[in-house]
Order: C-alpha cells, then structure tokens, then sequence
C-alpha cells in the first residue's frame, strides 16, 4: 500500500508541476522557467500534496471537502488548474486522462471529516 500511496502522489504532484509550468509558460515567462510567483504557487503546492491528511485516498485537490490550502494559494491554483485544466488534453493527453479518471477513482470518504 506504501508504494501506492507514493505512486499516487508523485503522479499528483507531477500533474500539477505540468499544469503550473503551462500556465506560466503561455501567461508569464514563455519558457520552461517560472517566474517566482508560479514557482512560489507549485512549491506550496507540492507540500499541500505531500502533506495530505488522505494519504493513499487523497482525491483530486478539487473534489476535496477539507480545504487545506490558504486562501490566496487557493485562488491561484484555481486559477491556473481552470487555465490549464482544459489545455491538458492538447499539450499532456495522457496526464489529463488520468486526471480525470483519479476522479472516480478516488473520493473522499462522507464520513471521513468526522475522524479528523
């Protein structure tokens, strides 16, 4: 279940890495680099991830009931994933098809916020 579970949230934070970089890259820096408020955004980001209170059942950020972001994070990286979300299926078909399948795959529990 470890490996799942770091399987799972590798594949999240690489996901998100890929979506952050499109959208700096066609919005901010035209290149592979971030500028620092993209780079400030993923690494927030990817700690978010890591540190889920899920672990191996961690749904996809959106579909989440425990917001564990802080507000202005959240704005931002609602606004890229609305930006990029669509884009995935151009530029990382793959990378989107398995985003949107982890939707079904992965919810979280109704009863789960009442153990935390």
């Amino acid at each position: 279940m470890k490996s799942n579970q770091t399987n799972r949230i590798t594949q999240q934070k690489n996901t998100i890495e890929i979506m952050v970089k499109l959208y700096c890259a066609k919005n901010h820096s035209g290149d592979n680099e971030l500028c620092p408020d993209c780079r400030e955004v993923l690494d927030y980001a990817l700690t978010r991830v890591s540190n889920c209170r899920y672990g191996e059942n961690k749904p996809n950020c959106g579909d989440c009931k425990t917001c564990c972001y802080k507000k202005d994070m959240k704005s931002k990286i609602t606004h890229i994933m609305k930006y990029s979300g669509p884009r995935l299926m151009v530029h990382h078909p793959r990378v989107a098809l398995v985003h949107i399948l982890d939707k079904f795959r992965y919810r979280p529990q109704e009863n789960s916020s009442s153990n935390l």
